[in-house]
């Protein structure tokens, strides 16, 4: 079966209609998918730093984190967030697990950043592969929240984006981002356009012009890097048309797709 990497935004988690999560129970009774969410959980991290009072900062749009800010966005996103997409999915009749990538050592981890300046931001070195195929044959959604675990048994904070890239690329699947907003957009001669198509030059020149800018940066690349891995396809969709999500499936045109290929006309 397919495997397809479906990554939830912590911003879009709590506003996806229940038609959603219908279409994921529509596609799991084809019986030609096997489904793995990975989720984040920024919003609701601020919320919790603020009503504690501790300040953060973001760097090229990944958060920097200290031991503290690190406790409180694996008791946020392992805990709330994750519970909540669990909850969702076993509404709809689906049989659903929820984890972390320190679960099984699903997502072994390093630091991001050599000189420090992230903090306890890691990326990952290796995907448990074995252990989430046992989790997969068991007929159950993974659901994945992206803290992982260094060889030393250091807990890291990875971006989702980029968490939910390596997956994609060790179960060699489809890669779907879910938004709220139908893709990459552009304001052109003051009408908003969707980009169907983007390559790498294309997006760099859109981050250059600050079309593409914050958190869609992290999404974009990471997008670019399960492809280069091993991923089979990236796309970027609107998760509250959950048609989107549907129709991309069926080949149809939907949301805007990543490649590494060389685009006429993007």
């Amino acid at each position: 079966m397919e495997k397809i990497v479906i990554k939830i935004g912590g911003s879009i988690a709590g506003k996806l209609p229940n038609s959603f999560f219908a279409s994921l129970a529509r596609l799991q009774k084809m019986n030609k998918y096997q489904l793995i969410i990975v989720h984040g959980g920024g919003p609701e991290i601020n919320g919790m730093l603020q009503k504690i009072g501790i300040q953060c900062q973001f760097v090229d749009g990944l958060r920097v984190t200290t031991k503290e800010v690190l406790d409180i966005a694996e008791m946020v996103m392992s805990g709330s967030v994750n519970k909540n997409i669990v909850h969702r999915l076993q509404q709809a009749n689906l049989s659903a697990v929820g984890i972390s990538g320190v679960d099984g050592a699903l997502l072994v981890s390093e630091p991001a950043d050599s000189s420090g300046k992230l903090g306890y931001v890691g990326k990952v070195k290796r995907v448990n592969k074995e252990w989430l195929e046992k989790l997969l044959h068991g007929g159950a959604i993974p659901v994945i929240s992206p803290i992982g675990l260094d060889e030393k048994g250091e807990k890291y904070n990875i971006n989702a984006d980029m968490a939910a890239a390596a997956v994609a690329a060790a179960v060699n699947g489809k890669l779907i981002f879910i938004s709220d907003i139908p893709g990459v957009m552009e304001k052109v001669e003051g009408k908003t356009v969707l980009h169907p198509l983007l390559n790498k030059e294309k997006i760099e020149q859109l981050i250059a012009a600050k079309v593409i800018h914050g958190g869609m940066i992290p999404k974009v690349r990471s997008a670019l890097q399960a492809l280069t891995d091993g991923a089979k396809e990236t796309v970027i969709v609107n998760g509250i048309k959950p048609d989107d999500l549907w129709n991309y499936l069926q080949g149809k045109n939907a949301g805007t797709i990543i490649t590494t290929e060389e685009v006429q006309h993007v």
